[in-house]
């Protein structure tokens, strides 16, 4: 048996975030790293740094906002950027790639901003054409499949620190509860709830401006790892690296990290 690890972290730009991943890739030593809110265009993607550490790295980036990026320790292919029917003028969320016989998607959704707003109605677009494209594009009965990342998105109150102070708010509101039961639906398995039960106080992000990290784990489970049948059957672990989320100048996610045995 192999040992396989998966992380995945929105690390709220990877520039100013180098100096915190360098060192977390040296001790975790993760063989794939699935990166979100990378911040900056492919060509500036600072990859020198993180290819002596033997990684081979595939982005999606734009200036300023979104990009996501995959680092691997073995070589990628089938390599797709963005959803069908997108163009280059597209939000830059989406990453797919097979490597290490995982086929996986990386993933930074749409935050929506507020319930009703125009961003909140193009989130939910966007998950019905992430969903649809899931549909036709992966087997999920046979293929190792791993979707990760950011889904700004909490499955129910328990994912949530003050259920009643966020019903109904974005991240926590019912057609966006819904859209990712949908994604579960077609065959996926939420790989935290099914190792965890419903353990309480297990959250992945924390505001930023109500420090609400340091105010006592005021946070919320966002950061998920949505496994198909195969891949949850060989995945032993999954864990909060909350040891990150603390110190000087953390993003405001913590990594989430999956083991395999294959």
């Amino acid at each position: 048996m192999t040992k396989v690890t998966i992380a995945t972290w929105n690390v709220n730009s990877i520039r100013a975030r180098l100096p915190r991943l360098i060192p977390w890739l040296k001790e975790r030593k993760p063989d794939i790293v699935c990166l979100q809110e990378t911040k900056v265009v492919d060509e500036l993607f600072p990859q020198e740094p993180i290819e002596e550490l033997h990684y081979n790295i595939v982005t999606y980036g734009q200036k300023t906002y979104n990009g996501v990026a995959i680092l691997s320790k073995s070589p990628m292919e089938d390599i797709t950027r963005g959803l069908p029917g997108e163009d280059e003028t597209a939000e830059k969320r989406a990453l797919a790639v097979r490597t290490m016989d995982f086929h996986v998607l990386n993933l930074y959704v749409v935050n929506g901003k507020e319930v009703g707003s125009d961003k909140y109605v193009y989130k939910l677009e966007w998950l019905k054409k992430l969903r649809d494209y899931i549909k036709d594009e992966f087997d999920l009965e046979r293929e190792r499949v791993v979707l990760t990342g950011d889904f700004n998105i909490t499955f129910d109150d328990l994912d949530v620190y003050d259920p009643k102070a966020w019903e109904g708010k974005i991240l926590c509101s019912e057609p966006e509860r819904q859209a990712l039961k949908e994604l579960l639906d077609l065959g996926l398995i939420d790989a935290f709830r099914r190792l965890h039960g419903k353990e309480e106080g297990q959250y992945t992000w924390w505001d930023f401006r109500t420090r609400a990290f340091k105010r006592g784990n005021r946070g919320l489970r966002i950061d998920h790892f949505l496994l198909s049948k195969p891949a949850m059957e060989v995945c032993t672990k999954v864990w909060i690296d909350r040891e990150a989320r603390d110190g000087e100048k953390p993003s405001d996610h913590a990594p989430v990290l999956a083991e395999f045995e294959v």
